[in-house]
């Protein structure tokens, strides 16, 4: 089932999530959603604060970029097979020098700005049969990783920016929350005025 993605400005948006035991009710189904929630509004990532739950879940589907032409055969292989469920992760290193990547977010719709982050990360999750797993990841999958970690701890990528960004973005975050906006995916606006 496709669901909302909650938009700019929703309180859910900035709760620190929930950690999550294997008996969460009907969590294979909520996956299940998130995963057609994300391929239907053609995203690479999606957590549950996006679809108004407060706990420490995502998923990632990394494949679209492995489409890019720029990057080298060995990354674009890497991010086809970059599809995984994430639940209570946690980010145990970040290391190497900080790059710059244009970055955008299905809850923000047409926003799109440079975000810098580590390049590469070691992180500690487990998948969704509660395995445990350690895992490197660099380049591209380290930074949809990052993004979407950001969101279960109720962080925004435009928080990122710098105070001037900010304000010239303020206006346009506004009129999303307010539902002012075209999108081509089910959203839910926290300031929408009821007809």
């Amino acid at each position: 089932m496709i669901l909302p993605i909650v938009a700019y400005g929703d309180p859910v948006l900035r709760k620190m999530g929930t950690e999550i035991a294997a008996d969460y009710p009907e969590l294979e189904q909520l996956i299940s959603n998130m995963k057609e929630t994300m391929h239907n509004a053609c995203g690479v990532g999606l957590a549950a604060p996006q679809i108004g739950k407060a706990i420490r879940l995502f998923i990632i589907d990394a494949s679209p970029f492995a489409e890019d032409q720029e990057l080298s055969k060995k990354e674009r292989t890497m991010l086809a097979e970059f599809k995984h469920v994430f639940i209570n992760a946690k980010i145990i290193k970040e290391e190497g020098d900080e790059w710059v990547f244009n970055e955008g977010c299905l809850s923000i719709p047409d926003v799109r700005e440079d975000v810098i982050r580590q390049p590469k990360i070691t992180v500690e999750y487990m998948d969704e049969d509660f395995n445990t797993h350690t895992k490197t990841f660099d380049g591209l999958a380290a930074r949809v990783f990052q993004h979407e970690y950001d969101h279960i701890d109720g962080v925004l990528f435009t928080d990122k920016l710098s105070s001037l960004k900010k304000r010239l973005l303020k206006k346009k975050l506004e009129k999303i929350s307010k539902g002012k906006i075209d999108v081509d995916y089910r959203m839910r606006f926290p300031n929408a005025k009821k007809r």
